[in-house]
């Protein structure tokens, strides 16, 4: 063999060498949004907060159900603390088609669907029951159809829960008591207006800042439900919490068009029934949290406040004539007169 022919097979092998280790290099790389994987398709799904978290244990839900139906062709890899990004950059993600599915409160959404933004009005919900009967029924099924515009689907709304506060500088039983205090809020502007009507300093942060911010004492205190208080720990440091049920806050399981659109009809289905099914499960498991871990926290020397919530209530009514303009005032209303204790 002429040193010519050598040096182009030696040439060709190299090439081929290539084409394999790149083949192989593309299989192992098959776990990002939507891969896929010895025949199955892979779905990402993130959310911030801890595995024992309803959060968590909901979509491990979720992803029993959707592995089952599917028949194991559809799987669900669960990121929990905020592993994959910030609730804000996961929705993000969704657009992008980096991350398939995301478990957010609402606290980023207003910046992606405005019109979220009427859920957070302060003391809307009265109880979960008017809470589901809103969600569940037309105005909510309105309100996950905006995320059509931006490239997302919304499946469900599933639960977060009703928010408390928390701080390091005393009890809170009334609302002079919050008046001056540097509270983290989420990065939404109706939750910032209400506490300033509150006399408060909020201070919008993601939340995984916000454990080392308490920490450090750069902010006095947060507003989170109980299940969160809970399981991220916030009784180490912080001493007081007042149960004021200050807003209701629902949590969107959402997937990114480009994600849904990988699916047969018949998958995309199966994500969509399962999505409402696990929603009933999750919001079970934040009601027996909230049962167990209140005890629990005073056990861990939490300072418990129950404040008047109707005084609260009056000192934060300028908020929704702030935003009545923009959320619309019959649909403040609609959701104001669907409260099943008021019938």
């Amino acid at each position: 063999m002429s040193l010519r022919k050598a040096a182009w097979l030696v040439a060709i092998l190299l090439v081929l060498s290539l084409v394999v280790l790149g083949c192989a290099a593309e299989d192992k790389n098959k776990d990002q949004a939507g891969g896929e994987a010895e025949g199955k398709i892979i779905l990402k799904a993130g959310h911030a907060v801890a595995e024992s978290h309803p959060y968590h244990l909901g979509l491990e839900k979720f992803k029993q159900i959707v592995e089952e139906k599917t028949g194991g062709q559809v799987q669900i890899d669960i990121y929990a603390n905020g592993t994959i990004g910030s609730e804000r950059d996961m929705i993000e993600g969704l657009q992008l088609g980096t991350i398939d599915l995301v478990l957010t409160s609402t606290g980023p959404v207003i910046n992606f669907v405005p019109e979220m933004g009427v859920v957070d009005l302060p003391f809307l919900f009265s109880s979960r029951e008017h809470a589901y009967q809103v969600l569940d029924g037309e105005i909510g099924q309105d309100l996950l159809e905006q995320f059509g515009d931006i490239g997302i689907v919304g499946l469900a709304f599933w639960e977060n829960g009703f928010r408390n506060l928390t701080n390091s500088e005393r009890p809170i039983n009334s609302v002079e008591d919050i008046q001056g205090l540097k509270i983290r809020t989420m990065e939404n502007e109706v939750h910032q207006a209400a506490f300033k009507e509150l006399g408060a300093d909020p201070t919008p942060m993601a939340w995984g800042e916000v454990y080392t911010a308490l920490q450090q004492k750069t902010i006095d205190g947060q507003e989170n439900p109980i299940p969160i208080i809970y399981n991220m720990k916030i009784y180490e440091v912080q001493k007081y919490l007042a149960l004021t049920g200050h807003f209701y806050s629902p949590a969107l399981l959402l997937i990114g068009q480009k994600s849904l659109d990988k699916l047969s009809p018949e998958q995309q289905n199966i994500i969509k029934k399962a999505a409402v099914e696990a929603a009933t499960y999750e919001r079970e498991q934040i009601k027996v949290q909230e049962d167990e871990q209140l005890a629990k926290l005073e056990e861990k020397g939490m300072v418990i406040t129950r404040p008047d919530k109707n005084a609260l209530r009056e000192a934060t009514m300028a908020v929704y004539e702030k935003y009545e303009g923009r959320f619309g005032k019959d649909t403040i209303q609609k959701i104001l007169n669907a409260d099943p204790n008021k019938k």
